[in-house]
């Protein structure tokens, strides 16, 4: 038995392949762009290609993210905060807090002892303190997006960003260069800034430990460190959490699979169609 989750997100589109013992088989990353069914198919197939299986060999697909409506093979649609919340208790099963931290938006969400979502918190008017923030000031700063936490760690006296818009991130930062202020202490900064918004989050639901970090932005070791400072605690990161969302949606995949609902969805649409049994 294979199942499959895919995350459609604003900036990455991500795929996970699980198998009948919960192992992950493959994962995959594409950009999102403008075409997000695209993107969704282009996942899928990269992280069948990656197992050697086909597309027949997958019995149940779950689609999560912002575009998981539009995910033309899912079997199902499941919230992002639920796919997030059962991929962080898989990995950490005594998680009790979760930071999520994509491309557009942060949540974070509390959990209790059964993997149960309690509380929950978004900021998704605006894109201050996501990754949308760190792309912005790694352009001015003319950096990839990989350099901006080894660049930010080397930093002795961050600075203190006032601004948390996105736009208006850039015209600080600016200023600060033209100060001749150093660039790690600018970044660290941006980070820092990040880090204070994300907490205001995590107090909405009520921090308690464990806390897993999820979502593009966990893959930043400057954005780890500097949340790590707020907090004054460690936070669980796995070498997996860019796909957290993806591999929760593929566990759900798996409960509906073991339990013999693909089979039944399969068979209801082929009575639908009248070619079940009984049909002509």
């Amino acid at each position: 038995m294979l199942v499959a989750g895919v995350d459609i997100g604003s900036t990455a589109t991500k795929a996970a392949i699980l198998d009948e013992n919960k192992q992950v088989r493959a994962l995959s990353l594409v950009d999102t762009g403008a075409n997000v069914v695209r993107a969704a198919e282009r996942a899928f197939q990269e992280a069948l290609r990656r197992t050697g299986l086909e597309a027949w060999d997958v019995t149940f697909t779950v689609g999560t993210g912002y575009g998981r409506y539009r995910l033309p093979f899912g079997d199902l649609q499941v919230t992002e905060i639920s796919c997030h919340t059962k991929g962080a208790c898989f990995l950490f099963p005594r998680t009790r807090t979760i930071l999520d931290i994509g491309g557009q938006d942060t949540k974070a969400i509390r959990v209790n002892e059964r993997a149960e979502v309690t509380d929950f918190s978004m900021n998704d008017k605006c894109a201050a303190g996501t990754g949308r923030f760190l792309e912005a000031a790694a352009q001015v700063l003319g950096l990839e997006l990989g350099e901006l936490g080894p660049v930010a760690a080397a930093s002795r006296k961050p600075l203190k960003i006032t601004n948390v818009c996105t736009v208006f991130v850039e015209q600080e930062i600016v200023m600060h260069l033209a100060r001749g202020c150093p660039v790690e202490d600018v970044l660290a900064g941006v980070h820092q800034a990040i880090a204070g918004r994300s907490l205001g989050l995590l107090r909405r639901v009520g921090l308690e430990e464990e806390i897993t970090f999820t979502g593009g932005v966990a893959c930043n070791p400057g954005m780890v460190r500097a949340l790590e400072e707020r907090l004054k605690l460690r936070l669980n990161v796995a070498p997996e959490s860019q796909y957290i969302g993806a591999i929760g949606a593929a566990l759900f995949a798996w409960e509906r699979a073991a339990h013999g609902e693909a089979g039944r969805q399969k068979n209801t649409s082929c009575a639908e169609a009248g070619t079940g049994p009984g049909g002509g």
